[in-house]
Parts: structure tokens; C-alpha cells; sequence
């Protein structure tokens, strides 16, 4: 089966060809990505209306790179899937309506796909993760941990309630001055930090699953207003130590408790553009090591918003046999389980 995945949910366009000959043996025949963060850097983050024109100007040629790097014509195709939720609408609305356009002039089924699957399903492209499995999906507008029964079986288990980490990283390297993409920023300059910062931990106490990131981020804010009002200079090195720690160690201090809670469930899998963050694979790494936990991490280059992920995720979607109708529309905040 060869499937076209779509994705255009925030602020990358991205197209790719997927093959699958049985149950997760994925070849990908092509991986395009046109990235926006050069149009977005001058303002220090994601402007919407500004991420869908692109996406408008971006989605033809990249769909028609996608298919001449696979060698493939459009009636070559078995199917189509897109990202239809959650993410920006305005964005999500372009790759939908491109999907529906393109599906119904080759006469492809048409599949619609959760993006947050879609980030699980990055690790079925070159891993043999197989369910069930939790994972723990985090990006700039995410952070969930969910329980994988089956393919296309998922239950959220826990999650922030209200900032995603991913913003959270964002907006304190903004806030110190540091290029956009912040999270990538941080993850680099912790390393030159020799006295971190203490600040709270993100995990909400008690035996639930849910994080907190505005408390940990308001805490590193305050902190920094605290030294310009002082008039003192900030290392921002020890401050990008000190919130990776506390972040990730949230992360930790949520997962040991999700594994108590399902002692039965030996895998994890991490997900999302959070997950190539250095500190978060080395320190999850060592708390599945010391449990006996199976650990499944996308490779660096399927960690942010891919087309190659949603084609996977559609893929299950096709087995299942429920095509969307051409009604169908884009969800800025739907989940479905």
C-alpha cells in the first residue's frame, strides 16, 4: 500500500510517501518538510494568520516533490491522510481542504488523522514498537500521556493543565533573549550551566498524571525580573540548567507513577518535538533502565511535525476501513480515542 500523508497543523508543511507492505513495515518513499521558522523568528514565536498563507503558498509544490522523490503518479496512490486535528485551525483548514481536493480528483479515500497519534505513530517508522504501550507526547502546543491498547485504541492517562512543555521551554528562552526555536536553544546552553536554578517541579501532587507548566514557568519569569530589577546580571546558563531540570524531572516524577499504575505495561514511548530534547532521552533512558522498561524513541528527524507520521497513522485508519467523507472539516482542540 502506498498512502500520501499531509500534515500543515501549526508551522511546518509537510508531505510524504508511505509504503507498507504488512503491519508496520514502513518504507518511506519520500519526506518533505518546508519549515516556517525563519518567517515566524522575527516575532519570537507562532503567528497564525501568518503560518496558514504559508501553508497556502507551500502545500502544492511540496505534495508535488513528495510524489516525483517517490517516483510515483498520483493513480499510483492507495489513499491520502491529513492532519485534521488538533493545531492551529487556520493552518489545519489548508492541509484538509488540499486532502479533500486532491482525494476526490484521483478518486483516493481519504483519511483523517489525529495529530497526536500521529506523533506516536512516529515511532512505528523505524522502531518495533508494538502495543500496548504508554507514551508521553509533548510539543509546543501538547503534553499528554497516553495509553496505547492498540493501533488506533488510545487513552489519555494524564496531561498538562495548561501550558504545554514545549511552550513553556519557548517562552523562557524568549524571554532571556535566545533565538527562536527557544526549546533547541535551551536544550544546548543547560549543558553550560554550573549552578542551576532551583525551581518548582511541574508534576501536580498526588497519585494523578497531570502536569503543570505555567507554575514552573511563572516561577522562572519571576526569577528573571527578579535580576534585572537588581540590576545584576543573569546567567542564563544556570537558568536553562535549572528549568531543564526541574521540567524533565516533572516528566520522570509522572512516569513512575503511571508505570505504578500499570505495572502490566512495559514499554514507553516518547513522542513529539519535546522528545528530541537531550536532557529528556538521557534522563527518561535512565529511569527505564533502572525499572526494566522498554524505551522506543523516534529518530531526531521524525520528533517534529513530519508528513511520514500521519501517512503511519493513516495507515491504521485504511486497515480499519471508515474513509472520511469530502465534509469533512478541521478541530483546533479535538482528541479521539
Amino acid at each position: 500500500m502506498r498512502i500520501l500523508g499531509i500534515e500543515s497543523s501549526c508551522d511546518e508543511t509537510a508531505v510524504a510517501v508511505l509504503s507498507c507492505e504488512n503491519e508496520c513495515d514502513f518504507s518511506i518513499l519520500s519526506n518533505e518538510v518546508a519549515s516556517q521558522i525563519q518567517v515566524h523568528a522575527r516575532y519570537g514565536g507562532v503567528v497564525p494568520e501568518i503560518a496558514s498563507r504559508a501553508h497556502c503558498e507551500a502545500i502544492t509544490n511540496l505534495v508535488k516533490a513528495a510524489l516525483d522523490n517517490a517516483g510515483l503518479k498520483p493513480s499510483e496512490l492507495d489513499a491520502v491522510a491529513v492532519t485534521a486535528f488538533p493545531g492551529l485551525i487556520g493552518a489545519l483548514l489548508v492541509g484538509v481542504n488540499f486532502a479533500k481536493g486532491f482525494s476526490y480528483q484521483y478518486k483516493l479515500p481519504l483519511y483523517a488523522v489525529d495529530h497526536i497519534k500521529g506523533h506516536i505513530a512516529s515511532n512505528y517508522l523505524t522502531n518495533s514498537l508494538r502495543p500496548p504501550f504508554i507514551a508521553f507526547v509533548a510539543s509546543g502546543g501538547h503534553t499528554s500521556l497516553v495509553l496505547v491498547k492498540d493501533y488506533r485504541d488510545h487513552r489519555v492517562i494524564g496531561g498538562t493543565r495548561d501550558d504545554a512543555m514545549g511552550e513553556a521551554f519557548d517562552k523562557i528562552a524568549r524571554v532571556m533573549g535566545m533565538p527562536y526555536p527557544g526549546g533547541a536553544a535551551m536544550d544546548k546552553l543547560a549543558y553550560d550551566g554550573n549552578h542551576p536554578v532551583q525551581f518548582p517541579s511541574a508534576a501536580i501532587k498526588g497519585d494523578n498524571l497531570d502536569f503543570s507548566f505555567s507554575g514552573i514557568k511563572t516561577a522562572a519569569l519571576n526569577y528573571i525580573n527578579s535580576v534585572k530589577q537588581k540590576d545584576e546580571e543573569l546567567n542564563k546558563a544556570d537558568v536553562a540548567a535549572g528549568f531543564t531540570k526541574a521540567a524533565v524531572g516533572s516528566v520522570v516524577t509522572k512516569l513512575e507513577e503511571a508505570f505504578r499504575q500499570y505495572p502490566e505495561i512495559g514499554r514507553l514511548a516518547i513522542a513529539g518535538g519535546v522528545a528530541a530534547n537531550s536532557h529528556l532521552r538521557r534522563e527518561v533512558g535512565l529511569f527505564c533502565k533502572k525499572h526494566g522498561i522498554e524505551l522506543f524513541m523516534p529518530e531526531l528527524r521524525y520528533c517534529g511535525d513530519n508528513g511520514a507520521m500521519i501517512a503511519a497513522a493513516g495507515y491504521f485508519e485504511y486497515l480499519h476501513g471508515t474513509p472520511a467523507n469530502l465534509d469533512l472539516n478541521a478541530e483546533a482542540s479535538r482528541f479521539e480515542e
